[in-house]
């Protein structure tokens, strides 16, 4: 009487070398990026590592002599793009993603609208900008200003902060929501005291990488209007909270900006070599500034997972 033949055949050796040239390809597709990477790194602070001096952060862009021109209106134009999109952007984002964990039942509308929410944080960032377009420049009419940009990078990176606040509401445990409620406190004080304290790295870490992103936009600043080459205005009267004030609202109103990206993108479109040598250097900047606001965000997120350890 003859054996019945094997319902399976496990052939080892076969599965073993397909494995292995999976992980050959993978480690060879990771390394080929890392490698473009650091060439490209390597070419930017070629070119750029002749002007990175203090002078390139403090002087205006000079198209007559490129060697004295900076990057300081430019560098004063991103700074408040972020604190007007922050300002408007992490409110909204961690309010919507407290309302979407904690109060909202499951029902389709809601499962709707969170999966808007996670489609939106997948748009193309220029398409931010034609509704800003729309928005903030023609139908609010605040012009091409500061505040028309910072709104609309706060459009564009709320999808982000929701997401991210979501993910860090729905690690905290639900034995922490439980005791509060089970001690007598109301939904709102059991956010308050003790959901929100928990889950706040994790927020913060969320806005902090949606606000890096934020910085390097230039999709966006283009589509809505922003300038590549501002004169510097007045200055400001600091020995004066009123003249403070004057400025502020003429940088944030007022009718053209630039903002980093926009000075590289602009920079980088010249035919003259030492413009070119410029925009590698604020390239550098811009690099460095999005680089330690990631350093931080991973900082953040250890400083959690060391706190959850104890």
């Amino acid at each position: 009487m003859s054996a019945a033949p094997a319902l399976f055949q496990p052939r080892l050796a076969q599965r073993r070398l397909l494995g292995a040239c999976f992980h050959g390809l993978c480690l060879l597709i990771t390394l080929v990026g890392v490698f473009v990477l650091f060439l490209l790194l390597a070419l930017v602070f070629r070119i750029g590592w002749k002007y990175l001096t203090w002078a390139l952060l403090t002087n205006e862009p000079s198209f007559l002599n490129p060697a004295e021109g900076g990057i300081r209106i430019a560098l004063i134009g991103s700074v408040l793009l972020v604190l007007v999109a922050a300002v408007v952007a992490v409110p909204v984002g961690v309010g919507a993603a407290v309302y979407l964990e904690e109060y909202a039942r499951k029902t389709r509308l809601n499962q709707l609208i969170q999966l808007n929410i996670a489609n939106l944080a997948g748009v193309p960032s220029i398409v931010y900008g034609m509704l800003g377009l729309a928005i903030f420049v023609r139908w609010l009419r605040f012009d091409r200003s500061v505040l028309s940009g910072g709104l609309t990078l706060a459009i564009l990176i709320v999808p982000v902060v929701i997401i991210a606040s979501r993910e860090a509401l729905a690690a905290v445990p639900n034995s922490i929501r439980h005791a509060a409620l089970a001690l007598g406190a109301t939904r709102w004080q059991m956010i308050r005291h003790h959901v929100l304290p928990a889950a706040l790295p994790g927020i913060l870490t969320g806005v902090i990488l949606s606000v890096s992103r934020a910085i390097g936009e230039a999709a966006p600043l283009i589509v809505i209007g922003a300038a590549a080459f501002i004169m510097p205005g007045g200055g400001v009267d600091t020995a004066s909270l009123f003249g403070w004030a004057r400025w502020l609202r003429e940088a944030l109103l007022a009718a053209g900006f630039t903002a980093l990206p926009i000075q590289i993108f602009d920079w980088s479109m010249e035919t003259d070599p030492e413009f070119q040598d410029l925009a590698g250097s604020a390239i550098i900047v811009l690099l460095g500034t999005l680089l330690s606001m990631n350093a931080l965000a991973v900082g953040i997120r250890a400083w959690q997972q060391g706190g959850k350890t104890r």
